[in-house]
């Protein structure tokens, strides 16, 4: 009986996943919309420095004041 429900729960998943799958319109990025005024595009440079160095920096700045502010660390032993 357990494999029975098994199998039944992934034909329910599986057809779910189908039929969201097929309902979805794709995303016709060919075609413009009205008022879409796209700015110009962004190069190697600008891509890695907005999507992987800004993101890295903030972590960094983040962390960094989360240790220099951290209050625990101030506290003298006790002994």
């Amino acid at each position: 009986m357990d494999k029975k429900n098994a199998l039944r729960a992934g034909a329910v998943a599986a057809g779910s996943t189908l039929m969201m799958l097929l309902m979805t319109s794709p995303a016709l990025a060919v075609v413009r919309d009205d008022g879409d005024d796209p700015g110009p595009g962004l190069s190697v440079g600008e891509t890695v420095g907005l999507f992987v160095v800004t993101p890295i920096a903030l972590f960094a700045i983040i962390a960094g004041l989360v240790m220099v502010l951290d209050k625990s660390r101030k506290q003298a032993p006790q002994g």
